[in-house]
């Protein structure tokens, strides 16, 4: 082969070569998935003509909607909390605002400066004498949160918590045994405490205020109840809306009588006088007192409103067996049931009813006072039998679910199956009560009469 041949050939392999090297440079590689580089070897990765294998994981990728469906975001249940308060049975509790130290996180800082022991040192101020500027100490940071006291049955002791933290504490040690009821008023700072005397049929009324505490004083427990009695067989006692007065019935005679106690003077006002002794009271609002006869399955049952000062005698809703009623905070509708515990509502301006879905005792409901709302222990399942009797007499019992009614429409909410958070312990609620927040639901169960709590929100 010639000279010039064998440089031709070496020319043109040298353009083959770099042609065939561009082209495998240059043409699209397919993207190393990143879990095929953490199982593979590092340095092929870096290897230009690719890999003869395919890969054994890709990145998925999903089929795309077309259909212009989009599916509802469903909000998150609110939890809700069940806790039982009391470590006893009680005879009554209430609910009040209670001022407290507000707890404060301890955050690290850098050690302060060292001040001079003396005023030696301090420069003067420009136009002043020199020495220490002394200023006025910062008041602890204080909050209003809601707060209970509730009476123990056996000893008539004084116990205390707030709702957000359960921590017991006992408030007074005045012995009082076995209490059967107990009200308070005046905010928390009164107590009325209802009891059989040693003959086992005269009802005794102690009333005593509670001493004032000192802020941050909750430890203390040795506070003793001074006070003096109601007269005896006390039939029925009602709290004022704002707490500063009690209406209580008494017999004297053949006569029931209705007296009003303010509790900031402790003046005494009798208002009403009934050769018929058989009343329940309530108090909804600052200017009506409700009376309603006892309920009977069969028996006819009125409710009557007085004023406060005892005049106006009117009678709202009657001829109804078994009647049982609950007036709201405005006065102008009345919950009521009957011996079927069927549950209505009644309008006192138009006179008309509405019959709820929920069948229960008004008493095992508590108004809103901040919306149109009434929440209500409703029973599971109600079996036949003589209505309201049977229940008062403790020959039946409940076990009930919490529910939420709008009184205008009437729609009903179940809020929670009470079974399902206390392993299975079966709860008969009374005296349901509202903070003020409407933040919690408080009662009693009236099989045992031991304090709970339902947070709401």
């Amino acid at each position: 082969m010639s000279k010039r041949n064998f440089i031709l050939l070496i020319i043109v392999s040298t353009l083959v070569a770099t042609a065939i090297l561009g082209f495998l440079y240059l043409r699209p590689k397919t993207p190393t998935p990143i879990d095929d580089i953490i199982d593979t070897n590092f340095i092929s990765q870096f290897n230009p003509f690719g890999n003869s294998k395919p890969p054994t994981k890709g990145i998925e990728t999903s089929p795309v909607d077309v259909s212009g469906y989009e599916p509802n975001v469903e909000e998150e249940t609110p939890k809700v909390k069940l806790i039982k308060i009391s470590s006893m049975p009680i005879a009554g509790f209430t609910v009040f605002i209670k001022e407290r130290l507000k707890e404060i996180p301890i955050v690290n800082t850098t050690p302060p400066l060292a001040l001079p022991l003396s005023e030696e040192g301090v420069p003067p101020a420009k136009g002043g004498a020199g020495g220490l500027k002394t200023t006025k100490p910062t008041p602890p940071l204080t909050e209003f949160m809601p707060a209970l006291r509730y009476v123990a049955k056996a000893t008539g002791n004084i116990y205390q918590t707030f709702a957000d933290k359960i921590e017991e504490r006992k408030f007074s040690t005045t012995t009082i045994p076995k209490v059967y009821e107990a009200y308070f008023g005046n905010r928390g700072e009164f107590v009325s405490m209802r009891y059989l005397k040693g003959d086992e049929r005269t009802i005794e009324t102690f009333v005593g205020a509670l001493p004032k505490e000192l802020l941050g004083g909750d430890m203390t427990e040795n506070n003793e109840i001074k006070g003096s009695f109601l007269p005896n067989n006390v039939k029925d006692i009602s709290i004022s809306p704002d707490t500063s007065k009690v209406f209580y019935l008494w017999t004297s005679g053949e006569s029931m009588i209705g007296t009003t106690l303010n509790l900031k003077n402790n003046k005494k006002v009798q208002v009403f006088d009934s050769p018929f002794t058989e009343w329940l009271s309530q108090w909804p609002t600052d200017n009506i007192i409700t009376l309603t006869t006892k309920p009977s399955v069969g028996v006819p049952g009125y409710i009557y409103t007085i004023d406060g000062s005892g005049k106006n005698l009117t009678k709202v809703l009657g001829e109804i067996n078994g009647l049982t009623t609950l007036v709201g905070p405005n006065g102008k509708l009345v919950l009521y049931g009957n011996n079927n515990l069927s549950l209505n509502i009644y309008h006192t301006d138009t006179r008309n009813s509405d019959l709820l879905g929920v069948r229960t005792l008004p008493e095992k409901c508590v108004w809103s006072k901040i919306s149109d709302a009434i929440y209500c222990a409703v029973p599971k399942s109600i079996n036949s039998g003589d209505y309201p009797d049977t229940w008062y007499q403790g020959e039946v019992s409940f076990n009930d679910q919490i529910w939420k009614i709008d009184a205008k429409t009437g729609n009903t909410t179940l809020i929670l199956d009470l079974a399902t958070l206390t392993k299975g312990e079966e709860i008969d609620s009374i005296k349901l009560t509202l903070d003020e927040s409407e933040n919690y639901l408080f009662f009693v169960n009236k099989k045992d009469s031991f304090l709970w709590k339902l947070e709401l929100k």
